[in-house]
């Protein structure tokens, strides 16, 4: 299995930071969470992952290298504009990242071996996609992808939903699992932007079944005041 690592957004919320540094080498408890993350994706047992970048490449680049310090294989793909999703995954495998692959946005941090466990569940299931979830409050469903689910099934899942659209408490994590059959219909969705939950969506109107697995609540940076309280904690152990 191969990840794809979504790391090509311009953090358009966290301006001005984002205008210097791009959202995955900000830090939180001191640590760059792209960093954080190759690390989980290595403890888990992937050997490659295809991180797709775009806003200010270099500075990510420059961090991972070939992904030796973080214990796998790194290799790139490039995102010139911010297409969404679908489009990340779709330049990684052209770029030759092979299915089942798991895709994770790349300002995300998880509590230790969520990802393994997660993966695991999913594994289970043989379904041919997944979506880790969990609940947010509803305030913050319109800049996520809203999910409904039930006995560990995706019912319907919704990209950042209009206000006034139906809400549910659940959001996705975002952490995704593609197999190959979902992979293939990436190519031919509606857009821009193009997004996985568009292909979600159409999968389980034809009557594929896609789970959806609770997870812990994750950290990521959304606002700037984020970066100050997301770190508070480890600066404080540090005096």
């Amino acid at each position: 299995m191969d990840a794809v690592v979504m790391a090509a957004g311009e953090g358009r919320r966290l301006r001005p930071l984002t205008e210097r540094w791009p959202k995955p080498v900000l830090p939180i408890d001191g640590r760059p969470v792209i960093a954080t993350l190759l690390h989980e994706l290595a403890a888990t047992g992937l050997e490659r992952a295809w991180v797709v970048v775009g806003h200010l490449a270099e500075q990510i680049e420059s961090l991972v290298g070939d992904g030796g310090t973080f214990g796998l294989e790194v290799r790139y793909a490039h995102q010139p504009e911010p297409l969404g999703s679908a489009d990340a995954v779709v330049r990684a495998l052209a770029a030759g990242a092979t299915p089942p692959l798991l895709v994770v946005a790349a300002d995300t941090v998880f509590t230790p071996g969520t990802v393994a466990g997660v993966l695991g569940r999913w594994r289970a299931t043989g379904t041919i996609g997944g979506l880790a979830v969990r609940p947010v409050p509803l305030a913050e469903l319109p800049e996520r992808s809203a999910v409904r689910a039930e006995g560990g099934r995706l019912l319907a899942v919704v990209e950042k939903p209009a206000p006034g659209s139906p809400r549910s408490p659940l959001a996705g994590a975002p952490l995704w699992f593609l197999a190959e059959e979902l992979c293939a219909g990436l190519t031919d969705l509606p857009g821009p932007p193009y997004e996985l939950a568009t292909a979600a969506q159409r999968a389980i109107d034809r009557g594929a079944d896609l789970a959806a697995l609770p997870i812990a609540p994750t950290r990521d940076l959304t606002r700037p005041e984020d970066v100050v309280e997301e770190n508070f904690p480890y600066l404080l152990r540090g005096r």
